[in-house]
């Protein structure tokens, strides 16, 4: 188990907790690693792909691995973590919801709990910054939106998961 709760951009973070990645998202071929990288003045998430070490695209499922091999890329030191990539062949949607959780304390905001709790079939997580939330359930949307704090996909985009189960 690697757990960073403090990486080298100076980003109050937590690791990843591979074993407690679900089963259901592990058993998919839809897994990339992530570093991070300065774009524009700002540290951003950037895909990798496992296989080839080469940027991995979330429209290029070429470019995605295993569960099994990002998590031993990953574990090899080169990568920050994994990342989960939703794709039109899967029946996931990702909400990500920024600033509702004090890495702190881990309290979250209650209105987002109150969401968390509508959901019975969903797998929750902190996200990278310990600021945020990921829940992943089973379902469909048109597009992907992000309003605010939050954001929502089916397809097209990754998750960098954390296995920090809420």
């Amino acid at each position: 188990m690697k757990l960073d709760t403090y990486d080298e951009v100076g980003a109050n973070t937590v690791g990843c907790v591979v074993e407690n990645i679900p089963p259901f998202l592990r058993q998919r071929p839809q897994w990339v690693n992530w570093r991070y990288e300065e774009r524009d003045g700002k540290q951003t998430k950037v895909p990798y792909a496992p296989r080839t070490g080469r940027r991995a695209s979330t429209t290029d499922l070429l470019t995605w691995a295993t569960f099994e091999e990002a998590v031993e890329a990953y574990e090899a030191g080169t990568y920050s973590g994994i990342g989960f990539v939703f794709c039109s062949a899967d029946p996931f949607v990702g909400i990500d919801i920024d600033n509702c959780r004090n890495p702190q304390t881990g309290e979250v905001d209650p209105h987002v709990l109150d969401l968390i709790e509508r959901y019975e079939d969903c797998y929750v997580e902190v996200s990278v910054s310990g600021e945020g939330i990921h829940l992943i359930t089973r379902g469909k949307i048109r597009g992907g939106t992000k309003k605010g704090d939050y954001e929502i996909y089916d397809q097209d985009r990754y998750f960098c998961m954390t296995g920090v189960a809420l």
